[in-house]
């Protein structure tokens, strides 16, 4: 394998999805309006998670860490691609793209890894209720999401070093709208198969074993659920992970959907189209699922909402009437 010293471009092309210009406002209106949505509503997750002391809990706290991965993974390539539309270029940096693929693996991984603890965490709470609070106490859901962000942060390093020691030649068009692992190392013109090993290896030991804590985990709920004799208990039990268990389907099916369509058609733009399902439209869709099917999220936005009418009521109030402001507590305004 030749050294990383030895590549001769400088820059990659992203060609997107289409090359059409009548259909490159759609597209940046479209991927603006994704973008804006997520990031707004997983702040709004994390904003109610941090300010209501009835969700400082250790399934919430995990929520609050997958609200702000799903950030950064749709902050890694919406921004960039828009930019390229805005600009009417379609260049990104060697580096820039070295650098995009740490950041999206480390955001697609863990994503992985928050799910697969917060299915343990369910898998706690239902079937050793009792044992719960001495379980997930907050050393151990620290050390939980500290070791996760560890594994992740390894591997997306071993990722982007691996690939920094791949050269390119001539063919720098990437048919994809950000830097795919997968597409990058078909168009290194050296040596690529310890690239494909490591790539093979690292997919099958985080994803299978991410995916088997996941299954084990609902396994043992659905069992310990069926053991529960009165039909509101066992609503009531499956009420608490099913939020979790459509995000979960969400992404798995979504990603498992771009692997199988991407091998079926073989064409790179369909990939491309295809990967925007868990890219974009599945952290979209988080907050969502976790306000419209969660009780206590529901109840702790409407608190929210409430509590911030209140306090710009109280300073229109002060506003209007000056001789008032020195009568009010500088906290209640905070």
């Amino acid at each position: 394998m030749e050294p990383g010293n030895d590549t001769q471009i400088s820059e990659f092309i992203l060609l997107g999805f289409s090359e059409e210009p009548e259909l490159q406002p759609l597209i940046f209106g479209l991927f603006l309006s994704m973008y804006l949505i997520t990031v707004f509503g997983n702040l709004l997750i994390i904003l109610t998670v941090s300010s209501d002391s009835h969700l400082h809990t250790p399934m919430y706290f995990f929520l609050s860490n997958l609200s702000f991965v799903d950030i950064c993974f749709v902050s890694t390539t919406i921004p960039k691609m828009l930019w390229n539309i805005q600009t009417q270029s379609k260049v990104i940096t060697y580096e820039g793209c070295i650098t995009q693929i740490y950041f999206f693996l480390l955001s697609a991984v863990l994503d992985i890894f928050l799910l697969t603890v917060m299915a343990y965490d369910r898998f706690v709470a239902i079937c050793h209720p009792l044992h719960y609070t001495i379980i997930m106490n907050p050393r151990i859901c620290g050390l939980l999401v500290l070791v996760s962000w560890i594994m992740c942060i390894l591997n997306s390093l071993l990722q982007s070093l691996m690939m920094s020691q791949l050269s390119f030649c001539t063919n720098v068009e990437i048919p994809h709208f950000f830097c795919d692992l997968s597409q990058m190392t078909q168009l290194a013109c050296s040596d690529n198969f310890l690239n494909y090993m490591v790539i093979y290896f690292t997919t099958a030991l985080l994803g299978s074993g991410a995916l088997t804590g996941i299954l084990y985990s609902y396994s043992k709920i659905i069992s310990s659920i069926r053991r529960i004799t009165s039909t509101p208990g066992k609503y009531k039990a499956f009420s608490t992970c099913a939020s979790h268990l459509s995000v979960v389907s969400l992404f798995f099916s979504t990603s498992l959907g771009v692997y199988f369509s991407s091998a079926a058609t073989q064409s790179s733009h369909s990939s491309a189209t295809a990967s925007v399902m868990y890219t974009v439209v599945t952290p979209m869709l988080n907050p969502f699922i976790y306000s419209l099917r969660n009780k206590d999220i529901k109840g702790a936005l409407k608190r929210l909402f409430v509590m911030v009418s209140l306090k710009r009521k109280i300073i229109l109030g002060l506003e209007k009437c000056p001789s008032l402001q020195g009568s009010v507590p500088q906290s209640q305004l905070l």
